[in-house]
């Protein structure tokens, strides 16, 4: 594990985000804003599905749905997130984000308009890494502007 990797998952999303900025806006600049966000929202589900990857062979490639939830706190660490539980079960689990300091963190960096391929972009993916029999459905993230983020995480059942 690097020095990098130790930090609280919201400092490293502002780290990502400086290094990221200047050379999204160059892109913008010089292939236009639409290609640019294919390209960044490519590499960041690519980094998403390594990242995956890496807890999974930390957790000896079976954390399945209970290893994946056991991991929450990281995301949540420093208060970055205020989430309600609605259901835990051994297949689902599924809760809601009232307050996500991601978003307002990329909105205050002036990126509000790239947040979502920053970071929400990489919730399912991630899962892909991780275990890819492990699934989110979402219909909604305060970062797009709704009222709160909805994950429903589903493990299938064949495995």
């Amino acid at each position: 594990m690097t020095t990098f990797d130790r930090l609280p998952v919201l400092e490293r999303r502002r780290i990502q985000a400086e290094v990221i900025k200047p050379i999204y806006e160059a892109m913008v600049a010089r292939i236009g804003e639409d290609t640019a966000r294919e390209i960044l929202g490519g590499a960041i589900k690519k980094a998403a599905i390594a990242e995956g990857r890496r807890f999974a062979e930390r957790d000896g490639d079976n954390g399945g749905l209970q290893g994946f939830v056991d991991m929450q706190h990281l995301w949540e660490a420093d208060g970055a997130l205020e989430t309600e539980v609605i259901e835990q079960t051994d297949t689902t689990y599924v809760y809601k984000v009232n307050r996500c300091r991601y978003a307002e963190m990329y909105r205050d960096m002036g990126m509000a308009d790239i947040g979502f391929l920053l970071s929400c972009n990489r919730d399912g993916t991630f899962c892909e890494g991780y275990d890819p029999n492990l699934k989110l459905t979402r219909k909604q993230t305060l970062m797009q502007g709704d009222d709160h983020c909805d994950f429903h995480y589903r493990l299938d059942e064949e495995r």
